[in-house]
């Protein structure tokens, strides 16, 4: 049987870059917009190990580190943002899927035969 996971979690972190770069963003509004957007069961178990990881790959903070601002009645939340490294990461990952995305729909949807 297919493994969806081993597929989105080749995407995801192409996916939250995207997110944060249309504006800055804290974690539980990326995890809405993920789940909004087809993710559906995506947890904050796997949300927040992957912003860590894209923060110490120099992709979020570092040069450019999370803002802090006030939640509505809680905690402060923390804000991303792009680094130029996690522009060039985006930039990449959006010409890596969409190569991969022709040449699957390509081999999908050929009509041989």
């Amino acid at each position: 049987m297919f493994d969806q996971a081993q597929l989105r979690k080749g995407t995801l972190e192409g996916c939250i870059l995207k997110i944060i770069d249309r504006k800055p963003t804290y974690g539980y509004a990326i995890a809405t917009t993920l789940r909004d957007s087809g993710f559906a069961d995506l947890t904050e178990g796997t949300l927040y190990p992957l912003l860590l990881r894209l923060r110490a790959q120099g992709g979020l903070g570092r040069r450019h580190l999370p803002e802090y601002r006030a939640g509505s009645g809680g905690p402060s939340r923390k804000y991303y943002r792009l680094t130029p490294d996690g522009v060039q990461y985006l930039n990449e990952f959006t010409e890596a899927w969409q190569n991969a995305s022709d040449t699957v729909n390509r081999i999908l949807h050929d009509k041989e035969g």
